[in-house]
């Protein structure tokens, strides 16, 4: 894929116009990361409304500015993982608990149904699945203050 061979932008009702080299229109394209959350940065597909891969751009970095931020901000709106930046409290050791925490987008609390909803990803980095299937993100538990490191080791 040349950079300059396509283009990106969005239509009069705000959702993504994707133009091929060929110059086929395609509204209404959703840009989906294959690494989400190893290599957010690699990997991204813009697929259309009928589920067809249109597009495979192996680095977002590599666009232009113009069209990378506009994809960035896309995946933004639809990728919810508040980053968890520090425990305040648990309710219990034992699951189903209740964790208070604090976020990247607020304090908030959650239920912890099982130690089989906290997945190690490698490198220090957790996904946390709470009781309503939101995802929280601990981007390296190592980092973060010793008395959450405590509360978080009672459960791994």
């Amino acid at each position: 894929m040349s950079l300059a061979t396509f283009q990106i932008e969005r239509d009069a009702f705000g959702k993504l116009l994707y133009t091929s080299a060929a110059g086929e229109r395609h509204a209404g394209v959703t840009p989906v990361r294959a690494f989400p959350i190893g290599a957010p940065d690699e990997g991204v597909s813009l697929v259309s409304t009928e589920g067809h891969e249109l597009l495979w751009i192996e680095r977002l970095s590599a666009l232009p500015d113009a069209p990378r931020r506009l994809l960035e901000d896309e995946l933004a709106s639809r990728e919810f993982a508040p980053e968890v930046l520090r425990l305040k409290h648990v309710s219990t050791f034992s699951t189903p608990s209740t964790w208070d925490v604090e976020t990247d987008r607020g304090d908030t609390h959650f239920v912890l149904k099982s130690e089989d909803d906290i997945r190690r990803l490698g490198q220090g980095r957790l996904l946390i699945a709470s009781s309503h299937g939101v995802q929280f993100f601990v981007r390296d538990r190592f980092a973060l203050d010793r008395a959450s490191q405590r509360l978080l080791e009672r459960f791994l």
